[in-house]
């Protein structure tokens, strides 16, 4: 494919050749001749005029001797080209021998149902559906249409999955919320979780993450969310669209996150929290109350970003604050013990 056709594919404008041909696309340093790299700031300008690439993706013309695509978004117009150039292979449909099919199990086009996958009675799987080996999908569920269900992944009753929705290795959908009561000895006792899970379209969950079933109602996921590696979603939460919770997030139950809100890493939510839209939270955080809207957070527990970040400058300062005010004590001792032998 040459320069020319990709600058028309991403709505782009070429600066140089563009009947240069392009064989791969690359990031800046690992690019070669032939490849198309991407540029997404200044600080990587440097390495640009570095690279071996052919070309580069960029937001305005930049002083280097390669040829440029000019487009809006380099990294998403970079991201829709590795499509082009790495599609994701995906197996042949049907259904294999091992296969283990409950009653009333109604399948679309082209699904594709891998060794050892077991369904349980039931359970509708939409069109180019993939469902690959050792994955276990419960009884009553459904799950749309261009969905891949990976290896080992386990989804209990009643789950419902939307359209062009992943599910990597190992995610547990709809085991039961942690919900105990006490008894009258002080025993714990179980608080049978009836409701069930809903991930919409286009929701992607990391490798074993785990979104618990509500105790009544639904735990949802809502579309366009995208859920990383080892994250916890207890029982009765809504996680609104578009939202990113990175790997090792944990969500107590029956909390609402907005819309395009971000948890970064091993971020915690405190149970029945309300959290606004496009909210950010810093990693190691701690939600223990509700957060406003459209605003960053940090610390623990969470307070407005600009708060925790002068709240750390202090940190390090303390052992000598805490020396200078015991200085200031001892002085004020000796001027009053002074005055009063006076």
């Amino acid at each position: 494919m040459n320069l020319g056709d990709i600058a028309e594919k991403i709505g782009g404008n070429v600066i140089g050749d563009a009947s240069l041909e392009i064989t791969d696309v690359r990031h800046i340093e690992s690019a070669e001749e032939g490849h198309l790299t991407f540029l997404t700031g200044k600080k990587f300008l440097d390495k640009l005029k570095q690279s071996k690439a052919s070309a580069v993706l960029v937001d305005s013309e930049q002083e280097v001797d390669i040829s440029q695509v000019i487009t809006p978004g380099p990294m998403l117009a970079f991201a829709r080209l590795l499509d082009q150039f790495h599609p994701q292979s995906r197996p042949k449909p049907g259904i294999h021998p091992s296969v283990i099919l409950g009653e009333n199990v109604v399948l679309g086009k082209r699904v594709t149902l891998s060794a050892l996958v077991c369904v349980g009675d039931n359970v509708q799987i939409d069109d180019d559906t993939v469902v690959y080996p050792s994955a276990v999908i419960g009884s009553d569920c459904s799950l749309g249409k261009n969905t891949v269900i990976h290896s080992n992944v386990t989804l209990y009753n009643n789950s419902v999955i939307g359209n062009h929705v992943i599910l990597h290795a190992g995610v547990v959908v709809g085991a039961d919320g942690f919900g105990y009561t006490l008894d009258e000895k002080g025993r714990h006792v179980k608080i049978n979780q009836i409701g069930n899970v809903v991930i919409e379209d286009n929701v992607e969950v990391g490798a074993n993450s785990c979104i618990d079933r509500a105790a009544m109602g639904t735990t949802l996921i809502k579309e366009g969310t995208k859920i990383d590696n080892l994250v916890q979603v207890a029982h009765n939460c809504t996680i609104g669209e578009h939202s990113i919770l990175v790997a090792q997030v944990g969500i107590a139950g029956s909390c609402e996150l907005g819309h395009h809100v971000v948890l970064a890493g091993q971020a915690g939510v405190s149970d029945h929290v309300k959290v606004g839209d496009q909210v950010t939270v810093v990693s190691k955080s701690a939600v223990l109350r509700d957060l406003e809207g459209h605003s960053a957070y940090g610390g623990i527990p969470a307070v407005p970003l600009n708060i925790w970040k002068r709240s750390i400058t202090v940190l390090p300062k303390l052992p000598d604050l805490a020396r200078k005010i015991r200085d200031l004590e001892s002085r004020l001792n000796d001027i009053e013990k002074k005055k009063s032998e006076e």
